[in-house]
């Protein structure tokens, strides 16, 4: 049987004259984008023209809902509700999937952004509630989340199809949960430890955390971020290495 991976990428992060990523030298590298909804960052035109390129190559549409936060670009956490995350989830992704319907084709997949995706992997209650929204999307909208973590557990209870994600930049906890930005090796900036980090991963089912420890993760998509300099490197050889290991990249 041939291996399948998933490679995704945070897209559609401009807004107004403020130009952020490469998107359309990253997407033909790529199977599915996370498109900004406007509270990190994005804005009605933006998500039109990402959701076009995206259609264009073939990439599946996901929303990237986001705390209220232009400010801090979503990774600084809030305390919120339940509800309110329920709430921000059902309305971001709502604004991406009216683009998408209007393209001509449909919402894929959610995926949170930032401090709103690090807060649910460590919050019963948040997952909980993000796992509650999506299914309320209806049409078998799919929950992308950490590997292992307490999202893809609240995603299996409430019957809603998910996929563990594991990112090929950014730097690992012992307990499998993502570094904090501010700490040394949070982001990984060479391509070739990025594409070995997501070998393992795909692979072995493993990943080495920045203590050295081998934590397990079940991966079905592989994150890069739209965001950082090298983003369009890590995107072509993570593809190019992939299909020479003979391992297929599809949405799921």
């Amino acid at each position: 049987m041939t291996m399948t991976i998933d490679i995704n990428c945070d897209m559609g992060e401009s807004y107004g004259a403020w130009k952020m990523g490469a998107d359309a030298e990253v997407m033909p590298h790529i199977s599915s984008a996370n498109i900004a909804a406007g509270f990190h960052a994005g804005d009605p035109a933006t998500i039109r023209k990402t959701v076009r390129l995206a259609v264009d190559n073939g990439v599946a549409i996901g929303a990237h809902p986001s705390l209220p936060d232009i400010m801090g670009f979503g990774r600084r956490a809030m305390r919120i509700t339940p509800q309110e995350l329920y709430d921000l989830v059902v309305y971001q992704a709502g604004a991406v999937e009216g683009f998408a319907r209007a393209a001509g084709t449909k919402l894929h997949h959610v995926k949170c952004h930032g401090a709103l995706y690090n807060m649910a992997a460590n919050d019963e209650p948040l997952s909980d509630a993000m796992a509650r929204a999506v299914k309320d999307l209806g049409g078998g909208v799919i929950l992308y989340g950490l590997a292992s973590s307490i999202m893809m557990d609240c995603a299996r209870k409430h019957g809603v199809p998910a996929v563990g994600e594991g990112f090929a930049d950014r730097g690992y906890m012992d307990d499998g949960t993502l570094a904090p930005r501010g700490q040394p090796g949070a982001m990984i900036e060479e391509e070739a430890k990025s594409v070995a980090q997501a070998l393992a991963m795909v692979e072995q089912g493993t990943v080495t955390s920045l203590s050295g420890k081998r934590v397990a993760v079940e991966v079905g998509t592989l994150c890069l971020h739209g965001d950082q300099p090298g983003a369009v490197a890590f995107a072509r050889a993570l593809r190019k290495t992939l299909l020479e290991k003979g391992i297929s990249v599809v949405a799921p």
